[in-house]
């Protein structure tokens, strides 16, 4: 039986792949120095370091959109992270990029994700910001960014306090994936496309499954553009994008298809993110962060150790990398047991009243 050994892979790449291709051979390497791997690439090496980490564990307890949805088929961070890694895989391969390194990133994107998806998000700049003196009317500065604390947790806080010692690219990509800044490879664009095209498709599915919104309810216009079911809209997208970028040599969609997704985004926000029923959920989300930061910041000695000793004495920090690690469910039971009375439990197994 034949054994392909890494060498071998980098010669595929150097043979297979486009000119605009990040070759793994040519990384810009890691942090700190390592031998190389015997069977994997370095990028392949990237990917499953991210695969076997904690916090890509976590993404399972995390919330996409619905918080603490009532079935068994909503998205998950997790889930959503597997859909934008299978989007950018497609894209990249057909423009002969390197498939490997786009897998990489789009898998660690998210791992810095706060529970409650964006409403956890949202609070944590608010208490990050009210900590640090800000007391101003309006939103507050952004002041936590989910990108920025994926990278951190790459970078400090997995593997006790050493990171993941990733590649300098994966790295890139994964802080460039949303926000102004373009990541350096054409790779890492891809992946921040492929976000954008994931979660616009798959919250107007979890929207209809939660009766929120009716196939009918969505926009004519966009569906003459995009297609009308949700396999169609991203076969639309992906090719568009594949056809484009080839003649772009850049990570493009057509004026016509960018359009027609951003209204589609729009609907969304307007629909569904700002919805009254997700609203109030939100609502209920921001109070347990807030009451969580608060609580863990006047009491900084109950944080567990592994986050204070990342934090260089900085008690935010500490408390910020606690919180943002958390799952949704990891929040909810803690935030229980700190501020809702226990039920007293009388010997006959009876709840005892105060009466």
């Amino acid at each position: 039986m034949f054994v392909v050994h890494r060498q071998d892979l980098e010669a595929r790449e150097r043979e297979a792949l486009s000119p605009d291709a990040a070759l793994s051979e040519d990384s810009e390497g890691r942090a700190h120095s390592c031998d190389p791997d015997d069977l994997r690439t370095e990028y392949q090496r990237d990917r499953d370091k991210i695969i076997h980490c904690k916090a890509f564990r976590r993404l399972s307890h995390k919330t996409q959109v619905f918080l603490a949805p009532m079935g068994d088929h909503y998205r998950t961070r997790l889930t959503h992270t597997l859909e934008v890694a299978q989007i950018s895989r497609t894209i990249a391969r057909a423009l002969a990029l390197n498939e490997d390194l786009t897998e990489a990133i789009a898998l660690g994107h998210d791992l810095g994700h706060t529970p409650f998806g964006h409403a956890g998000e949202d609070a944590l700049c608010e208490c990050l910001a009210r900590a640090t003196g800000w007391h101003g009317a309006g939103l507050p500065p952004r002041l936590f960014r989910h990108n920025l604390q994926s990278l951190r947790v790459v970078e400090r806080i997995e593997n006790e306090g050493r990171g993941l010692n990733l590649t300098a690219e994966v790295r890139d990509g994964i802080a460039c994936h949303t926000g102004d800044q373009q990541a350096e490879t054409l790779e890492g664009r891809i992946v921040a496309l492929s976000d954008r095209i994931a979660y616009v498709n798959h919250d107007i599915d979890d929207a209809i499954r939660a009766g929120m919104l009716q196939a009918d309810d969505l926009p004519a216009g966009p569906l003459a553009v995009l297609g009308s079911t949700h396999s169609a809209r991203i076969q639309t997208m992906v090719e568009d994008c594949v056809h484009v970028s080839a003649q772009a040599g850049d990570v493009r969609m057509s004026p016509a298809v960018w359009e027609a997704m951003m209204e589609l985004r729009a609907f969304l926000f307007d629909r569904v993110y700002h919805s009254p029923s997700v609203a109030g959920e939100v609502r209920k989300a921001h109070h347990v962060v807030r009451a969580l930061f608060g609580y863990y910041l006047d009491r900084v000695d109950l944080v567990p150790d592994e986050y204070r000793a990342l934090s260089d004495d900085y008690d935010v920090r500490a408390v910020t990398d606690f919180i943002a690690g958390m799952t949704d469910r990891y929040a909810i039971h803690l935030y229980e047991s700190l501020f809702v009375p226990r039920s007293f439990v009388g010997e006959a197994g009876s709840e005892i009243s105060g009466n």
